[in-house]
C-alpha cells in the first residue's frame, strides 16, 4: 500500500512548473478562462506546501501535478483535438479532371481579362471564370470555412500560449523579486 504524502510537504519549483504546465492545459481545453488561469497561476506561485497545490486543482479534472515522488499524477496524453491537415497533393497525384481545370483556368482568365479590357464583351463575362474557379475549389479544394476555421483556431491557441507563457514568466520574476 503506497502512503499518500502530508500535505504540509514544501513543494519545489518543478512542482510549481507542473502545476502551472497543468493549468495550462485546463485553460486550452476550455475548462478555465485566461482571467482565472491568472488568478490561479497566482496563486500556484505563491504556494508553498502540497496541500495549497491540490485545493487550487479541486475542481479540475486531471492533469494535475507532478510530484517528485509521485510521478502516477502526470495524466497520459490524450487524443489529439484536432485533425492535422493533409498536406496539399502535388500535381502528380492529380487525375485528369484536375490536371485539365488546373491548365485551362489560368487561360479563361486571361482571356476573359484581356477581351473585357479591349472592350470586345461585356464585363458580365468574368462571371465564367470566377464560376469555374468557385467549381472547381468546391470539388476538389480544402474548403473555404473548415481550412479557414483551423487556421483560426490555430492562431488563437498560439496567442493564447503566449499570453499564458508571459505571465507565467511574469508571476516568475515577481516571486523572484519578492524573495530577495
Amino acid at each position: 500500500m503506497t502512503e499518500v504524502p502530508s500535505p504540509q510537504l514544501r513543494i519545489s519549483d518543478q512542482n510549481r512548473e507542473s502545476a502551472l504546465s497543468a493549468l495550462g492545459e485546463h485553460m486550452s481545453a476550455g475548462r478555465i478562462d485566461i482571467d482565472e488561469y491568472g488568478e490561479r497561476s497566482a496563486r500556484i506561485t505563491a504556494a508553498k506546501t502540497r496541500g495549497e497545490l491540490v485545493e487550487i486543482f479541486t475542481d479540475l479534472p486531471a492533469p494535475h501535478p507532478r510530484y517528485d515522488d509521485t510521478p502516477q499524477a502526470v495524466a497520459a496524453p490524450g487524443p489529439p483535438k484536432e485533425p492535422v491537415p493533409a498536406p496539399p497533393r502535388s500535381p502528380d497525384g492529380w487525375n485528369g479532371g484536375q490536371r485539365f481545370v488546373a491548365a485551362f483556368l489560368p487561360l479563361v482568365w486571361i482571356a476573359t481579362i484581356a477581351l473585357i479590357a479591349t472592350g470586345v464583351v461585356h464585363g458580365t463575362l468574368i462571371l465564367i471564370p470566377i464560376g469555374l474557379s468557385i467549381f472547381g475549389r468546391a470539388i476538389w479544394g480544402h474548403g473555404h470555412d473548415g481550412h479557414h476555421d483551423h487556421h483560426d483556431r490555430r492562431d488563437r491557441h498560439l496567442r493564447d500560449r503566449e499570453r499564458r507563457r508571459e505571465l507565467r514568466d511574469s508571476y516568475r520574476d515577481r516571486r523572484r523579486e519578492l524573495g530577495r
